[in-house]
């Protein structure tokens, strides 16, 4: 039995698609297909009920992906323990929110080549919704994003929050502490609207009881940062964007009494029998943040 058959046949039911699947195998539609009705010839049973519009598997199909599970997992650890090794380079198709594209994403990517993993970088900087949704579709591998993915085979862990801080151009003081009416003369910039910060900032001014100021909502950092330098109007950003920048912006961190909610970040996966290099991946990566484990988590807000 061709295992490639295989992990065709697994993709096409996870992604419950044929299309997807092609796309994540880099192989054509046609070709997918193929591969699903050869196991079918050498199965002597109809895997997919070609009948219904949508996707949707027969009994034997049902019974077999349970089948191609162990199938995939077994030729995994056969290779590991065989010391098999193969010189192909993995493709990591990996998404991040512009927060961790600013901060420590390319010091882990530094990380990850330094440990000698043969990988591929395809690499999307999108919102929290647009990952979510390209993960589940099968279109990313990887996210760094401020949310979760609930479906049961997807992976989920917890990473750590980055805290949000008040930056002005450099005609603000970065020795005096601003009230929050203060920073309510100014306008406001944030992340995009419905975002997490976005509705952080407008419960932080109505609990001090002040009347929020305009707030403009952009969902690109480095358009955050342009503004915020041009003296367009005060920028709410996480402290290590602001840190990662020193020496090369003209942003000041304001003083605070009034303190933001940090913004909430996770890493989501799709767990994949057949490969172990997204086990690694996030071996490498709780060593980076310095994290003993991960813990699953679901998080419902998102941002930049």
């Amino acid at each position: 039995m061709n295992l490639k058959f295989v992990e065709a046949f697994y993709w096409a039911c996870s992604l419950r698609s044929i299309t997807r699947a092609a796309e994540k195998l880099h192989v054509t539609q046609s070709s997918l297909s193929n591969r699903i009705n050869t196991l079918e010839d050498e199965l002597g049973v109809k895997l997919l009920d070609r009948r219904s519009k949508q996707f949707r598997l027969t009994s034997a199909g049902q019974r077999f992906l349970t089948m191609s599970v162990k199938l995939l997992g077994m030729h995994r650890e056969i290779k590991l323990a065989m010391g098999g090794v193969d010189d192909t380079p993995t493709v990591l198709r990996l998404g991040a929110v512009e927060s961790v594209a600013h901060s420590w994403l390319s010091s882990w990517l530094r990380h990850v080549r330094q440990g000698n993993m043969n990988l591929e970088l395809q690499l999307t900087i999108e919102t929290s919704p647009v990952l979510m949704e390209s993960v589940k579709k099968g279109a990313l591998d990887i996210i760094f994003a401020a949310g979760a993915v609930p479906e049961k085979e997807f992976r989920t862990f917890a990473l750590p929050p980055m805290q949000m801080c008040f930056v002005g151009d450099d005609s603000f003081s970065d020795t005096h502490a601003y009230e929050l009416s203060d920073i309510a003369g100014s306008d406001l910039l944030t992340f995009q609207r419905g975002s997490q910060p976005h509705q952080e900032l407008l419960q932080l001014f109505r609990q001090h009881g002040v009347e929020p100021p305009r707030i403009h909502t952009i969902s690109s950092i480095s358009a955050l940062v342009q503004l915020a330098e041009d003296g367009f109007g005060i920028a709410t950003l996480p402290e290590s964007v602001i840190s990662r920048a020193k020496g090369r912006s003209r942003l000041t961190r304001l003083r605070s009494a009034a303190t933001l909610a940090p913004l909430p970040l996770s890493a989501t996966y799709r767990e994949d029998p057949a490969s172990g290099h997204l086990d690694a991946l996030f071996e490498s990566l709780f060593v980076f943040l310095n994290l003993p484990n991960g813990s699953a988590e679901t998080v419902q807000s998102d941002g930049p």
